[in-house]
Formats: structure tokens, C-alpha cells, sequence
């Protein structure tokens, strides 16, 4: 089972578009392009982080490098 995060981005603490939540679940998201799917590279596609709002589900996806993750304690 995924486990809870908040997340941010240099002093910026996200929070869900939708919900307004501060809890995700991460996921890793492949960025596939037409050309690299054609020439059977999609492996070499960019790669993206997907936070998952825990709430309502929604998908945000980031490229930038500097997000960083904290694990949710009960």
C-alpha cells in the first residue's frame, strides 16, 4: 500500500488544485512521446512525479527536479 507524503517545492508546500488536501501518494510517470513510442524507445521518454491527491485523486504532475517528499506520520 502507498504511503502517505506532503510535498514541496523549495519553501512552497503543496497542496491539491482541486480539494485544497496536503496529503499524496507518489508515483513515477512516464512523459511517452510519439516519435520515441514509433522507434520502440519509449523507456528513453522523460519521466515526471506524479502526486496523487489522497483525497479526491487527482493527478498533478511535476518535472522539476527540487520537489521534495515527506513521509506523513501518524
Amino acid at each position: 500500500m502507498a504511503k502517505a507524503v506532503h510535498a514541496e517545492i523549495g519553501e512552497i508546500w503543496l497542496r491539491c488544485l482541486i480539494c485544497e488536501s496536503d496529503r499524496f501518494r507518489e508515483r513515477e510517470v512516464k512523459l511517452n512521446s510519439f516519435g520515441m513510442e514509433f522507434l520502440r524507445l519509449a523507456w528513453a521518454d522523460e519521466s515526471a512525479t506524479g502526486l496523487i491527491c489522497w483525497e479526491c485523486g487527482y493527478v498533478h504532475l511535476f518535472v522539476n527536479r527540487d520537489i521534495r517528499l515527506h513521509r506523513v506520520r501518524k
